[in-house]
């Protein structure tokens, strides 16, 4: 027959002994008791929820609480052993338990010694509690601390990326304001000299020396009219509204109209097209944009190409569109451009093309960005040194200032 619980204390009487072993026994944590070696003297039945091992089973270790201690932090909670049995108070020391089905949990064991009423030395108390929770938490807030620390660093750099791209548009449109002041000033005399040229041209005799000069003269006044026209593009608004036309028609068109330098340096130019989807209201083929500023672009794309180019090579040309997008990618394999000079292509007045005179002043490249950009889009240069260069527009298939011729 089981004997009778005990009577519980009332408040202020002695508490017998055993009431103290039930307290342990009834704790949520892991406790246990260790004598002043290290030996363990008592484990209370939380362990068995920690690691699944009975208190028996503890009690018969002759290491315990190594063979359930994640074997990573053994060396660890060892030398912690021998620090607790010396006297030493330890708090909130997070190791791994091994339970004995494999599974591992995050735990945090504090220590402290314990003496009698005189003062002797009773070994030391372990305590044990589970902290997963809180380190999973902790984890959670590290790697959201991370992401915030990425996504400031990413805000900071577009931030710092769009005001240097505040100062470069300021300058340029400095520059483009003031190339069209002088293209202005210089285009009024020109005029001027053409027609003077074109009236005394009609009156000199073809037999008279130096007469073929008198093309070369046209040749150059022409070209500065050219460039004249360009420095005008830098800062004048775009005229043109959009019509829907045939891109490879287009292309084919402008071609032709490099054939004659194609020809020259001996350089091939193939055209390819590819359309993954029709948009609405346009066939295949087509596009909505403003054709004459993309006819400028591309020839210039061609012409910079063609003049990057060894003798017998190709240039490849390759048009592409889908429900909503244009795609114009221009390649030349020649030597590439150089790291230092892709920053500064696209440029004013900034040319590799120095060695060769009467190539250019180095708008070519400025005015194309401009009118790829007023029709919402973007223009990048993707070189390899030695091996290629490519030129990709990337344009909407419709503008929405749409004028159907």
């Amino acid at each position: 027959m089981n004997a009778p619980p005990p009577d519980i204390p009332k408040r202020g009487h002695p508490i017998p002994p055993e009431f103290f072993r039930s307290i342990a026994d009834c704790t949520v944590d892991w406790e246990s008791w260790h004598s002043s070696d290290g030996q363990v003297l008592w484990v209370n039945d939380a362990v068995q929820r920690f690691t699944g091992y009975s208190p028996e089973e503890c009690m018969a270790m002759a290491d315990y609480p190594l063979p359930m201690t994640s074997p990573e932090h053994r060396d660890r909670i060892a030398r912690y052993l021998i620090e607790a049995s010396s006297g030493s108070t330890g708090n909130n020391i997070e190791f791994e338990t091994l339970h004995r089905d494999n599974s591992k949990c995050w735990v945090a064991v504090s220590w402290q010694p314990m003496t009698d009423s005189d003062g002797r030395s009773l070994g030391f108390r372990a305590s044990v509690r589970d902290v997963s929770e809180k380190r999973r938490m902790r984890d959670q807030l590290r790697l959201h601390n991370e992401h915030l620390e990425q996504l400031v660093q990413e805000r900071t750099a577009r931030v710092a990326e769009l005001e240097q791209h505040r100062l470069k548009m300021e300058k340029l449109a400095a520059l483009g304001e003031l190339a069209a002041g002088v293209a202005h000033e210089i285009n009024n005399p020109l005029a001027g000299i053409r027609n003077a040229f074109v009236l005394l041209k009609r009156h000199i005799p073809v037999d008279v020396k130096h007469y073929d000069k008198l093309d070369l003269i046209d040749g150059e006044i022409e070209r500065i009219s050219g460039i004249t026209h360009q420095m005008y593009q830098l800062y004048r608004p775009s005229q043109q509204r959009a019509s829907t036309f045939s891109l490879k028609q287009t292309v084919d068109e402008v071609i032709a109209l490099a054939l004659p330098m194609s020809r020259k340096a001996d350089v091939k130019v193939d055209a390819s097209f590819r359309s993954s989807a029709m948009a609405e209201g346009l066939a295949s083929e087509e596009v909505c944009l403003r054709e004459g500023e993309l006819r400028q672009v591309l020839l210039n794309l061609i012409h910079n190409a063609i003049q990057a180019s060894d003798p017998g090579s190709r240039v490849d040309v390759c048009a592409a569109t889908d429900e909503r997008h244009t795609t114009l990618t221009v390649t030349d394999y020649g030597q590439g451009i150089a790291d230092d000079v892709l920053a500064k292509i696209f440029d004013p007045f900034f040319s590799t093309k120095v060695e060769t005179v009467g190539q250019g002043m180095g708008l070519g490249l400025s005015v194309s960005r401009g009118l790829v950009e007023a029709m919402n889009g973007t223009i990048d240069v993707n070189s390899e040194k030695g091996k290629r260069t490519s030129f990709v527009v990337r344009l909407p298939r419709r503008l929405s200032d749409e004028g159907r011729r």
